[in-house]
């Protein structure tokens, strides 16, 4: 049985959004981590409703956050118990993806997945394995989980910009060039842009490189 995840929303008023970003935190967050880039965004795309659930786990480092699955290196745990809990999460998110799109009365190519750290590897890891192709996956700051795995278990294609930090000192920069690689071997339409000097965070070029993205794959309204 999957997990219900909550979620606050903002942006396009309920029954109106011919769009939806589902924002996807990291490890030791929330989602009202992410979902203050609702303002700026929504500026440029007015009728797009933007979620940020929480994950369904009390981060064990973090008991204030959120995790999606542990992580070892970090708290210790088991790799078994990193991979079941990356499994039973994805399931979590694909059930909330689900009713997001049901709730706002929109098909699967109406959203995006935006997500950082854990969250990328979590967007990266649902979005290919879904039936139908979601608008497009952002994923800053993360990795792809179970590379050698993807090409076999991909569903969709969706594609991808990758953004990553070349001074990030929690996930190394070279996860990006790694996860592009096999995305490119699995088919998908891949971006990538390395914000110079930043760390373990979203840069305003980033951000930049991320909306125009989103303007460019989600539907926009005529005219």
């Amino acid at each position: 049985m999957t997990r219900q995840l909550q979620s606050d929303r903002r942006g396009a008023a309920p029954g109106s959004a011919r769009s939806v970003v589902v924002f996807v935190h990291g490890y030791g967050a929330d989602g009202a981590d992410l979902l203050g880039l609702a303002e700026p965004l929504a500026a440029h795309l007015p009728d797009t409703a933007f979620y940020a659930p929480n994950a369904p786990e009390p981060c064990t480092n973090n008991p204030m956050g959120y995790q999606w699955f542990p992580i070892p290196w970090l708290d210790g745990s088991p790799e078994a118990a990193a991979r079941e809990g990356l499994l039973r999460a994805a399931e979590d998110l694909d059930a909330f993806l689900d009713h997001v799109l049901a709730t706002e009365a929109l098909p699967p190519e109406a959203l995006a997945l935006v997500g950082f750290s854990q969250g990328t590897m979590m967007s990266l890891h649902v979005a290919p394995r879904r039936a139908a192709p979601v608008a497009c996956v952002v994923g800053f700051s993360g990795r792809l989980m179970a590379p050698e795995a993807l090409a076999a278990q991909t569903r969709s294609r969706p594609p991808v910009l990758l953004v990553h930090g070349d001074a990030d000192e929690v996930v190394p920069v070279q996860s990006l060039p790694e996860a592009a690689q096999a995305l490119q071997g699995a088919g998908f339409e891949t971006y990538a842009h390395v914000s110079k000097g930043t760390g373990h965070g979203i840069a305003p070029d980033g951000l930049s490189l991320a909306l125009g993205f989103l303007l460019d794959k989600l539907p926009q309204p005529p005219g």
